[in-house]
């Protein structure tokens, strides 16, 4: 009797503490947000820079695409005017965006990120391996084992072309240079060494200078490497200060060389994205609210959104949620 007293205690906290769970309540609220329209057909997928439509039609950071998934393939990124699409087993699709024009490969690997320059194809496995592949002969031009990573963030970033080198960002927290030339791995960059969700969230080059990110430590890399510890939500870069938010309800704006210049704290909230536009901040609230930054003087508005719950993608100047968009100014 004892034993089932003691379980239906423990059941009657965590159903306690599920129901008083604290949620964002803004202390002021501006006029409600009314840039929102609808789409005919909701988000069923996203990657690093393209979503899946319920129709199986791409979308892209500046609006939806006349391009077709097939029905056995997810979407895995938009890279040099290709849609790059793959099944569970490895078929790849690199669909042109110019003349529908398909180009199919056979990696037989489960893909977790993939980009494309010309006719170089480089890949990064849902088992952390990397690979270049030729697209015209379909050989193999650099392969090289991956490390362990048992569980991963659902943003994975894809490969990134720069002249002739191509830089991975890894599922184990790692950034690695290769020259695609040379067919040889040039350097590699430790972000984080954390044991779960430790793949690259975020990945950018300016000024010389490397930003990589996983959920939990920020690099920033020039002639020397600078680490800070963050709970990350959301990072953006505007060429002069990184902003992120956190899991803790910030919002920071760092420099470069990741020295807080202005931050504020918003308990509870819950950020699903972020965007930089034209001097401001535009930061999706989870409970339904857009949060607008002016980045010069952190002074903030809250507004109220009439939003649904379900898959969200972030484009150019608008956020995509479920089958809403939502606009910034």
């Amino acid at each position: 009797m004892k034993k089932y007293i003691f379980l239906a205690s423990v059941a009657l906290l965590f159903l306690t503490a599920c129901s008083t769970k604290e949620v964002y309540k803004p202390k002021l609220l501006s006029n409600d947000w009314e840039k929102t329209s609808s789409m005919d057909e909701s988000i069923v997928d996203t990657s690093d820079n393209v979503a899946l439509l319920e129709n199986r039609k791409v979308l892209s950071q500046n609006g939806e695409l006349n391009v077709t998934i097939a029905a056995d393939q997810r979407v895995i990124s938009l890279s040099d005017n290709k849609i790059i699409s793959a099944s569970i087993d490895g078929n790849v699709t690199l669909t042109s965006t110019q003349n529908a024009k398909q180009v199919h490969l056979n990696l037989k690997k489960t893909i977790a990120a993939a980009s494309v320059n010309k006719n170089i194809l480089a890949v990064l496995f849902a088992n952390d391996d990397i690979a270049l592949y030729d697209i015209d002969t379909k050989a193999i031009l650099f392969k090289e084992q991956g490390g362990k990573a048992i569980a991963n963030n659902m943003r994975i970033i894809n490969p990134f072309f720069l002249n002739d080198l191509v830089i991975f960002s890894t599922l184990d927290g790692k950034v690695i240079i290769v020259n695609s030339k040379l067919k040889k791995r040039l350097r590699t960059v430790i972000v984080s060494s954390a044991d779960y969700f430790n793949n690259i969230i975020y990945f950018n080059i300016a000024d010389n200078k490397i930003l990589a990110a996983t959920s939990s430590k920020l690099l920033s890399m020039a002639q020397k490497e600078l680490h800070q510890k963050y709970e990350i939500r959301n990072i953006v870069f505007d060429g002069k200060l990184i902003y992120i938010t956190t899991k803790q309800g910030e919002i920071i704006a760092l420099t470069p060389d990741l020295q807080v210049d202005s931050k504020i704290k918003l308990p509870f909230a819950h950020f699903l994205g972020m965007i930089s536009h034209k001097g401001k901040l535009y930061i999706l609230e989870k409970e339904g609210y857009m949060i607008v930054v002016n980045k010069k003087t952190f002074a903030y508005t809250v507004h109220e959104v009439d939003m649904n719950e379900g898959f969200v993608f972030v484009g150019k100047d608008v956020f995509y949620v479920d089958d809403e968009k939502i606009a910034v100014e």
